[in-house]
């Protein structure tokens, strides 16, 4: 009775790190857009960023500079913030870091409103949140993922898509192509994001941040209530 209830809980866990994951993608995805198209930077995908400091340092544009080495501390810093938050008890303060996310975003969305952001504070704000989001899910199941690191959710797709067409063991099979899948629904969740971020810049102006913000705190509650509703489903049973 109790490995089954242990059994179903985890089977529930994972569902749920499935789709948050590829939830997170498409407001990372989303958010990344808006940064290269207000302020020419990215503020959730660092690879970009570190290769523009690289060609910056060469070549001695010191905007560039000083923006990129702002994000990448800032986008740290939420990643250390959200670390530690992670380590106290895991289920509510994954929830926590939901509001915390959601509640930074509209915070800067209701400042810029009234006031006007200079471009590195604003690149430090939403780049510690996406940091800090980062954090949020690390893995489904056995696979590591990582929400905003396009590279390596490619570099996951193409080995274990590799390794599914090696393999003879069933089970084997079964786990590479479950991997497999999520990783491209995780792939496409970030560009889908970014493809619809360019259209809603336009309409939203100002109040583009308000839209991961408030899908933040609606995903925080859901998540919450079914973690409740499957904890006591599976102790029922």
């Amino acid at each position: 009775m109790i490995a089954e209830t242990k059994s179903l809980l985890l089977s529930n866990q994972i569902r749920i790190q499935e789709r948050l994951a590829i939830f997170l993608a498409f407001i990372a995805g989303y958010t990344d857009a808006v940064g290269l198209i207000k302020w020419k930077t990215y503020v959730s995908f660092m690879s970009g960023n570190t290769t523009s400091l690289g060609a910056a340092f060469s070549n001695g544009k010191t905007e560039v500079i000083s923006t990129s080495i702002t994000v990448i501390a800032f986008f740290l810093l939420g990643i250390y913030a959200g670390t530690c938050l992670s380590l106290w008890k895991r289920i509510k303060n994954q929830i926590l870091t939901f509001y915390l996310v959601s509640g930074i975003l509209i915070f800067y969305t209701i400042i810029a409103h009234f006031y006007d952001i200079n471009n590195l504070s604003s690149i430090a704000i939403v780049g510690f949140s996406m940091g800090m989001m980062n954090t949020i899910v690390t893995s489904v199941g056995n696979q590591k993922v990582n929400t905003d690191f396009v590279t390596g959710t490619l570099n996951s797709l193409a080995r274990n898509t590799a390794m599914l067409s090696i393999t003879k063991d069933q089970a084997e099979k079964e786990e590479y192509k479950s991997n497999s899948i999520h990783l491209l629904l995780l792939w496409i969740g970030f560009l889908s994001g970014a493809f619809t971020a360019l259209f809603l810049l336009d309409y939203l102006g100002k109040w583009i941040f308000i839209l991961p913000a408030l899908s933040l705190i609606i995903c925080g509650i859901l998540i919450s209530k079914l973690n409740c509703k499957n904890y006591y489903n599976a102790t029922k049973k």
